[in-house]
């Protein structure tokens, strides 16, 4: 497909948030959104008693109901002026709404309208919630035109993908703004296919080559843009980054997804520990000490049949590079402790345990504040 010239340089990062909410509070747990089951009700009773106040419950995406249901299709049906069905090689844009969008749509009203049910029957509603979306970066990588390519491989589809999906955030807030009355929204933006977008890692339909990369001023442009977005509706951006390859530069001069999103105008970044290195966390001190808020995936997903890390085990993992880098016992709270991958994968049971642990842990954590 022929590719539009590359756009100029990004606009310049904004300052640091003006308000590191996490600094001087409590370390917190929440989770990416993926939830076993087929239930919407028991799933969001479950979170919603496991996440309660300090930490950050969250709207649960149930995949084992089928197409629609997943983060993909999900995200796709908030597009707005765009549709989507389903192919065998995927979702595919479309010029207007059939079965698989309005199932999708369907499903996520049903999701909305559950949680305001179960928050309703509360004491006490809860101060946060938090919902997600794919990023429009990875949307466009997993998405396809007409002519069986990917939106990823025309900038002007890029282009558009971008305006669709800003354009859709305010009422995606506002409607979980309404089920959660009072509650502040925090928009988790995953964008997991980022680094390959940008390092032109992305296959063609064929799958005999790969498209070309999209440049990081296209892809800061475009996540300024989202940020703006969720900031007009007065809610928290935070990206979730691929795993182990947040920071790393991918060639020379070029920024990292990381960097990018902070970048942006991001509130914060999540991430996986696991093969985060030296240079990795140094980035999260800087991130740290400016006030924003490090979304933690310390806690290892469990194969079936085997046992969750000890919590002290947990704890030290954090503990050991925070002292490396001499960063403050009190700027703990700045983190936000979560899976390392999603839980839909587990049975309910076991993910309930991955939610209480988190909890345990960041209430360990906050012990070793209080007592610096």
């Amino acid at each position: 497909m022929p590719q539009g010239p590359e756009p100029d340089q990004g606009p310049a990062a904004p300052e640091a948030p003006s308000r590191p909410e996490a600094r001087n509070g409590l370390v917190t747990a929440t989770a990416a959104g993926s939830w076993p089951g087929t239930d919407p009700v028991e799933s969001s009773r479950v979170v919603r008693g496991e996440l309660g106040d300090p930490h950050l419950p969250f709207l649960v995406e149930l995949p084992q109901r089928g197409p629609g249901a997943d983060a993909l299709g999900r995200s796709a049906s908030l597009l707005v002026d765009l549709f989507v069905d389903i192919q065998p090689h995927g979702w595919r844009l479309v010029e207007r709404p059939g079965k698989d969008h309005r199932r999708a749509v369907s499903l996520l009203a049903q999701d909305l309208n559950v949680l305001a049910d179960v928050i309703g029957a509360e004491e006490r509603t809860g101060e946060a919630l938090k919902i997600s979306l794919r990023g429009p970066l990875s949307l466009a990588a997993n998405l396809y035109l007409h002519n069986g390519e990917r939106a990823l491989s025309d900038a002007g589809a890029r282009r558009d993908m971008v305006q669709s999906f800003t354009a859709g955030i305010g009422d995606y807030v506002a409607r979980a703004a309404s089920s959660a009355p009072g509650a502040r929204i925090t928009v988790q933006i995953e964008e997991p296919d980022i680094a390959a977008v940008l390092a032109g890692g992305i296959p063609t339909a064929s799958g005999y080559r790969t498209l070309r990369s999209v440049p990081s001023s296209e892809v800061s442009g475009a996540w300024h843009q989202v940020c703006d977005a969720v900031e007009a509706v007065g809610a928290d951006a935070v990206f979730s980054l691929p795993r182990a390859e947040g920071f790393g530069p991918l060639r020379s001069g070029t920024q990292s997804p990381f960097e990018l999103a902070l970048g942006a105008g991001a509130q914060g970044a999540a991430l996986a520990a696991d093969g985060l290195d030296a240079r990795d966390w140094e980035g999260i001190a800087e991130a740290v000490e400016s006030g924003r808020r490090i979304w933690l995936g310390m806690l290892p997903v469990p194969a079936a049949g085997t046992e969750l890390p000890q919590v002290s085990a947990l704890v030290e993992r954090v503990l050991r590079p925070w002292r490396k880098l001499g960063l403050s016992l009190q700027d703990l709270p700045a983190l936000r402790l979560t899976p390392s991958a999603g839980l839909a994968e587990l049975s309910p049971e076991a993910a309930r345990k991955v939610l209480a642990r988190l909890t345990q842990t960041a209430s360990a954590l906050d012990q070793v504040v209080a007592e610096a």
